[in-house]
């Protein structure tokens, strides 16, 4: 079971530092195949990822398949399916026999009264009574395997039912499982946690989304969440941008391996340094060949390429990069250091004293900086590694233009001269 530090930003599991690297797997309970399945978890931990995050009950946009697991008996909410829960918990068995940690959404937005979702697709939702009965299911089916439970998916918090729907969730998980870590799951470019639900969970997770219309979500939510719950709480951008997905609101365009990266390191430098989620259009709906998938549901998502394609992004192996830079560095943001005109380059500091900075495209960077430092830049695209030079010009320190195409990570440790 993982733990939370002392200081409340990160994690542990078995006593050593943790960094969350979740991939987003939605619909496995409803459209994985076991050869599927068994493939998938080999590739993901070879890339490195340690934490799959599902939706327990069926994701509403997931694509269409020809498996037949479903939750209720005749689509009766009262009547739980067993088998359904059976076999969801033998997959489950297998990624934790492969070294994943868990992460399980217990109700999507489209199951409560008044969210975003259940407004537009009002079929399905289920009834407050059925709270008690599915929750206590769900604890049998899935606490002995420690999971972290993410007790809202995708969720807004429009009335006072919605939020009686998942506090009452939340408490109740909490009786059966209370050494367990509770989060929630919150719509795109939104902060808002109902107080009594705060109160209820150990993580923050934000999502910074899919709407292309504003590039700085994936940082400036970071920052809009310390300073609205200064309560410090493990915080992790569990939705950034999904690779190969179609820009929401049916805008022309789709997310790309440079994107993808970008909002990972610009969220994690922000603060969000507990962990970070990546997800694959084709991935979290298991998009399979000549099915159907629901193109103007929601946010308006483009059609998918195919789980198989999806398999193949290469931003899956930046995230795996990334997780291997920040795996045992607890961090600070530092933005007050930096002396370019832009919020896109982000600034940290960890425990050590080195500093880590992104910096999205070719400029030289200006830093405040009182000691000497040497810096070097990974290019993240291909991975070489470049030495900088260093100038000093009055109170500032200017690093010079890194060589390659893309982005880059600085790293500065203290000069040795």
């Amino acid at each position: 079971m993982l733990t939370i530090t002392n200081d409340h930003k990160n994690f542990l599991k078995d006593g050593k530092p943790f960094f969350y690297l979740a991939d987003t797997c939605w619909s496995a309970f409803t459209n994985i195949t076991d050869e599927e399945w068994d493939y998938y978890l080999e590739k993901r931990k070879m890339q490195g990822f340690n934490t799959l995050q599902i939706n327990i009950l069926p994701q509403w946009d997931a694509s269409a398949t020809e498996l037949d697991w479903k939750p209720f008996i005749d689509d009766d909410p009262m009547c739980l399916n067993d088998s359904y829960f059976e076999h969801a918990k033998e997959m489950l068995l297998q990624a934790k026999e492969e070294g994943f940690e868990l992460a399980l959404v217990v109700m999507w937005c489209n199951y409560v009264p008044g969210t975003w979702a259940s407004n537009m697709f009002k079929k399905g939702i289920l009834p407050f009574e059925f709270i008690k009965p599915y929750v206590k299911k769900v604890h049998e089916t899935f606490s002995d395997l420690d999971p972290i439970y993410i007790v809202s998916g995708d969720t807004d918090f429009p009335s006072e039912q919605t939020e009686k729907y998942y506090i009452e969730t939340a408490r109740e998980l909490r009786k059966l499982a209370p050494k367990h870590l509770f989060t929630t799951h919150i719509k795109g470019r939104y902060s808002y946690i109902p107080k009594e639900l705060e109160e209820l969970i150990d993580i923050r997770f934000y999502q910074s989304g899919h709407n292309a219309k504003d590039l700085t979500m994936p940082y400036s939510l970071s920052e809009k969440m310390q300073k609205e719950y200064p309560l410090v709480k493990p915080l992790i951008n569990s939705e950034p941008c999904y690779e190969e997905m179609g820009y929401s609101g049916n805008q022309y365009g789709r997310w790309k391996q440079y994107d993808v990266r970008r909002a990972a390191w610009v969220s994690v430098l922000s603060g969000a340094s507990a962990g970070v989620t990546y997800g694959a259009a084709g991935i979290y709906s298991w998009h399979k060949t000549k099915k159907e998938f629901g193109s103007l549901l929601g946010e308006g998502f483009d059609r998918p390429k195919t789980w198989q394609e999806a398999m193949s992004f290469p931003g899956a192996w930046d995230y795996g990069f990334l997780a291997r830079i920040m795996k045992e560095r607890s961090i600070t943001p530092r933005q007050d250091m930096l002396d370019n005109a832009t919020t896109d380059i982000r600034v940290a500091k960890d425990q050590k004293g080195e500093l880590l900075i992104y910096v999205p495209c070719n400029t030289r960077v200006r830093l405040n900086l009182d000691q000497d430092y040497e810096f070097i830049a990974i290019d993240l695209k291909y991975k070489n590694v470049a030495d900088l030079s260093v100038e000093k010009k009055g109170l500032f320190t200017c690093i010079s233009m890194h060589p390659f195409s893309e982005d880059a990570l600085y790293i500065g440790k203290l000069s040795s001269k």
